[in-house]
């Protein structure tokens, strides 16, 4: 249930790169202005994570992601309607970047850590690629509705497909395995139910405060930043309207895309199993130093067709898109314990502040520059930064406060 209630959402996070040049040409909005409505959107969805974890701690897993699933569904449905550019940042930023943080990546470690105890970075692995999955379906066809209908039945697509998915998660998602009668997976006891946490907010501030303290929370927040700025800012946000600026067609440019998810789903799984088994501070060196070599060459792979580099390149960066998210979730869980996923939820918002400044500033370079070629060269560089400070993160794990005391 967790994997389609992902899937269902990702619809969301597939319109925004075809957006931008159909608003354009529409109301003569500057790239920059819709990067703005896409960069808060984006930070939103990372700062709101580590709130939302900790309101399923506190309300329920099932109240939290159906909620977040109406106010995409609400804010997608409402983008329909306007004509002014402050719209656009109210309903796409504000209520969709709410909704989609709320159903962000926090959600799928806190199942990890309630439903598995064995194989967990496998878990964390497939529940990831549920937003890949997401893509492949709805890119597509997104796309083809935005070319042959408009921008408006592409976002109504949208609203809908969250909808949808709301009575799923309302039947069927389970808060813990001892509402059912189990175990967690790999567990050689039975867990009961724990009582819910009070005062959510305070706990996610308590949870930052403690974890800051710690080199080991700013090398991850910094590494998972410039994760962002790379994948979802970037790639997610840009490489549509890049990819046209040299001639190539939207569609066909939306499909490149999608692929690249098909490939990000086996790359993500395979991370999971990696990161059972091998460093994950090492698998994150690799990650990041691989993407950075690939973005550099993107710029001289861009034209009018599909040619054999290119589709290299989608392959290649597709098994990296999101692969680095078990070996940081891994790492949080080693350093912080029972507060991990809060934690987690922090991290992830230093993804999407990262993903939300480079939405925003490939849109200004965009207009300034006439290129997105700067963008891509300087992701790839800090890429390289990200490698590095990968192998700094300390080996010995840091005594976790107890979640006792930080509820408290």
């Amino acid at each position: 249930m967790t994997f389609v209630a992902l899937v269902g959402a990702a619809a969301f996070a597939s319109l925004p790169g075809l957006l931008i040049d159909p608003l354009h040409t529409e109301f003569g909005w500057s790239r920059g202005m819709i990067g703005l409505a896409v960069s808060l959107n984006l930070a939103l969805y990372g700062l709101t994570a580590p709130f939302a974890a900790a309101l399923m701690d506190r309300f329920g897993m099932r109240v939290v992601v159906a909620c977040a699933l109406a106010t995409i569904a609400l804010g997608s449905g409402l983008t329909v309607w306007m004509t002014q550019s402050w719209q656009l940042v109210l309903c796409w930023g504000l209520l969709v970047g709410l909704g989609s943080g709320s159903m962000a990546l926090a959600f799928a470690a806190t199942v990890t850590n309630r439903w598995f105890v064995a194989k967990r970075g496998l878990v964390t692995g497939m529940l990831t690629a549920g937003g890949a999955a997401g893509q492949l379906v709805f890119l597509p066809l997104l796309s083809w509705i935005t070319e042959h209908h408009g921008w408006r039945p592409a976002a109504a697509t949208v609203s809908v497909a969250a909808l949808a998915v709301v009575p799923f998660v309302w039947f069927l998602l389970r808060d813990h395995p001892a509402d059912v009668g189990l175990a967690p997976y790999g567990a050689t006891q039975f867990v009961p139910k724990p009582v819910p946490a009070s005062g959510s907010a305070l706990r996610a501030v308590k949870a930052l405060r403690e974890a800051s303290r710690t080199g080991t929370f700013w090398l991850l927040a910094g590494t998972f930043a410039i994760c962002g700025a790379s994948t979802n800012g970037l790639v997610k946000t840009h490489f549509v309207p890049a990819a046209h600026d040299h001639g190539l067609p939207v569609t066909t440019a939306a499909s490149l895309l999608a692929v690249i998810g098909v490939f990000d789903i086996a790359g993500t799984v395979a991370s999971g199993w990696f990161t059972d088994r091998i460093s994950p501070r090492r698998l994150l060196a690799i990650y990041y130093g691989l993407r950075g070599l690939s973005l550099m060459f993107l710029p001289m792979l861009l034209s009018d067709s599909i040619h054999p580099p290119m589709v290299l390149f989608i392959v290649f960066y597709g098994l990296d898109w999101v692969a680095t998210v078990p070996p940081t979730i891994a790492l949080c869980r080693e350093h912080y314990g029972e507060n991990s996923a809060i934690v987690f939820g922090w991290v992830l918002a230093s993804h999407q502040v990262g993903a939300a400044l480079v939405a925003y500033l490939g849109g200004v370079a965009r207009d300034a520059l006439g290129s997105y070629d700067v963008v891509w060269y300087t992701s790839g560089a800090l890429c390289g930064i990200a490698a590095l400070m990968s192998l700094v993160i300390r080996r010995r794990p840091v005594v976790a406060v107890p979640a006792v005391a930080l509820a408290g």
